[in-house]
């Protein structure tokens, strides 16, 4: 009875997950827009394509990261709070998996980098001149 309410919620966290990534990708894109102007000076002074577009992945994999930690650390209070508030119904051990949580935090940090590989595209091939006039 346990396994197909698993598996919906499985299916349920893989499409929060994806919905996640395409959040970062919006936000990644918004954050050139916005910036760039900055950009468009960092390439003057400078700063090759490579250098760019590493500076906007790892931009992305820091935001990701800090959304994994945080969701982590909450679904792991919050179920240790369900196990407490269910103890006098025979749950009495709370456990999580860490082979699981290491697992998600490194799909994230990788998809993350994969997702945010257009953004950073964008980025690297912005017109120096065009982005530095830009208001």
């Amino acid at each position: 009875q346990v396994n197909p309410v698993l598996m919906r919620v499985s299916l349920l966290l893989f499409l929060a997950v994806i919905i996640a990534f395409i959040g970062i990708v919006n936000t990644m894109t918004l954050s050139i827009y916005e910036r760039t102007n900055e950009i468009g000076l960092l390439r003057a002074v400078g700063s090759s394509r490579r250098q760019v577009r590493s500076m906007v992945r790892w931009e992305a994999a820091i935001i990701a990261l800090f959304g994994t930690l945080l969701g982590l650390a909450m679904s792991l209070f919050f179920g240790w709070a369900v196990v407490d508030a269910l103890h006098g119904q025979g749950f009495t051990k709370f456990s999580a998996a860490p082979g699981s949580l290491v697992f998600i935090v490194v799909i994230t940090a990788l998809a993350t980098l994969v997702w945010a590989s257009l953004p950073a595209r964008r980025a690297a091939r912005l017109d120096v001149l065009k982005a530095i006039q830009q208001n």
